[in-house]
């Protein structure tokens, strides 16, 4: 078949969808491993004796770590390529999903290094579950990264949003498989078992991702057809690029990194917080164990998979109006930023049932998913596909950098006023941040770049 003809004329494949089910169990694995501290958190605080500073201080180095993987994460992933990325990135968080559950002596062995050098030594189980959540963090970097790339690499810029949306639905699909899952492994066989049964499941997805995967310039599955349309909207770059890499100096010089970086710092943070600290909300306010979250959890993960689904395809309806893609995506960013503020009423009304809560903060979780699918979209939009991985790790790291943020004010907030016996002045407080920040990011991410502008110079 002819490349040269219209694609119109030619019949195109849906080989990309394979692609794009990859990256929805890829995520749908990542989220499960990520969750299962935050399930098994009530019972390990009770065991171990940890505060909610404690319980922050472990969270925020997940999110620390992570921050400083994804900026070197967008880096391999554009230097060594997505199939070899990601089965690197799998495989490390896989490892360190599975090391949760020998943390307690993990702890010990650091506890002893850190004595013998003269450091006081970190209380043991905190250690270890430092420890175990680093290894996670590193690994997880990589899947967002490589996710964004393969997007950009199979899909024309008028389905990646949507492409986007589905695949980040697996994130909700693996906070709802979590509480139905974990709980159950963990009262029957113990909460090691929780962490070692859930981490091993990446390295199925690893064998799938081996077999499917290939660049489309050599995808054997691809149709000529359907590269064809793949490529049908690509913007025309000069015939000699630019020589060497593309520096992280030289990405920070253009404003629609800066769009991205603040973006993300000012809205990832409200999703960790919804997914690492709502087990320990519904069992502090309202004395809810681990089985009775398990309905509510998979409600509230649910109605994300709307937002995440729905948040992808919404630009598309300003861009069959003629909009330019970035330009429609942020129109729809717009309306998506007006939801979360339902949030606000989360506290004042929780006396009435835990329900009301719950179903106002998932929508505000669907949509943070909806948000999501199109504010990582805004990099494919923009620029060369050499350099994506690399800005979408500069903003991850950005993002992570708010989340550690949003996690220690957390603790810090839920401690004091737990002492105070005011616990739900503190949730009041974490709750009005979630609710404002998406205007918030949209705010400056407009002034900075107000039209869609193409980067052609990298």
């Amino acid at each position: 078949m002819n490349l040269s003809e219209p694609v119109s004329q030619q019949t195109v494949g849906k080989y990309r969808w394979t692609i794009c089910a990859l990256l929805f169990f890829a995520t749908t694995v990542n989220y499960l491993d990520r969750q299962v501290l935050s399930l098994l958190a009530p019972d390990l605080s009770k065991e171990f004796g940890w505060s909610n500073s404690d319980y922050a201080n472990i969270t925020a180095v997940f999110q620390f770590v992570y921050a400083i993987a994804m900026l070197f994460a967008g880096r391999v992933v554009d230097k060594i390529g997505t199939k070899q990325a990601y089965i690197l990135a799998i495989v490390i968080w896989s490892l360190g999903a599975v090391m949760h559950a020998y943390s307690v002596p993990m702890g010990e062995g650091i506890a002893k290094v850190l004595g013998a050098v003269g450091f006081a030594a970190i209380p043991v189980s905190i250690a270890g579950f430092m420890l175990s959540r680093a290894v996670l963090a590193i690994g997880e970097a990589g899947n967002f990264p490589a996710a964004i790339k393969t997007t950009a690499e199979y899909f024309p810029r008028k389905e990646r949003s949507f492409a986007t949306g589905i695949f980040n639905s697996g994130a909700n699909v693996g906070a709802i498989l979590a509480p139905l899952t974990v709980p159950w492994i963990a009262i029957n066989w113990g909460w090691q078992s929780a962490f070692i049964v859930i981490g091993a499941v990446g390295f199925l997805w690893m064998l799938a991702w081996q077999f499917f995967y290939d660049a489309p310039d050599q995808q054997r599955r691809l149709s000529a057809g359907e590269l064809a349309y793949i490529r049908s909207d690509a913007v025309a770059t000069p015939t000699t690029p630019p020589a060497g890499k593309t520096s992280w100096f030289q990405l920070l010089g253009y404003r629609q990194t800066w769009a991205f970086v603040f973006g993300k710092f000012m809205t990832d943070g409200v999703w960790w917080f919804f997914l690492f600290w709502l087990p320990k909300y519904l069992s502090v306010q309202y004395g809810m164990g681990k089985e009775a979250i398990v309905v509510p959890l998979a409600v509230l993960y649910s109605m994300t998979m709307v937002g995440s689904i729905g948040g992808g395809w919404f630009p598309a309806y300003f861009m069959n109006k003629g909009m330019h893609a970035y330009d429609g995506r942020m129109k729809a960013m717009l309306v998506i930023a007006l939801f979360p503020l339902v949030v606000l009423l989360a506290q004042p009304l929780g006396y009435i049932s835990f329900w009301v809560p719950v179903l106002l903060i998932g929508v505000g979780a669907s949509a943070h998913q909806a948000w999501s699918a199109n504010i990582f979209t805004t990099v494919s939009d923009m620029f060369p596909q050499k350099s994506v991985a690399s800005v979408v790790g500069i903003g991850g790291m950005a993002g992570g950098l708010g989340g550690v943020a949003v996690s220690k004010a957390g603790g810090w907030l839920f401690d004091y006023y737990g002492a105070l016996g005011q616990i739900q002045t503190g949730y009041m407080i974490m709750f009005s941040f979630c609710a404002v920040a998406y205007l918030l990011a949209w705010s400056v991410m407009k002034t900075l770049v107000p039209k869609h502008k193409e980067i052609t110079d990298l």
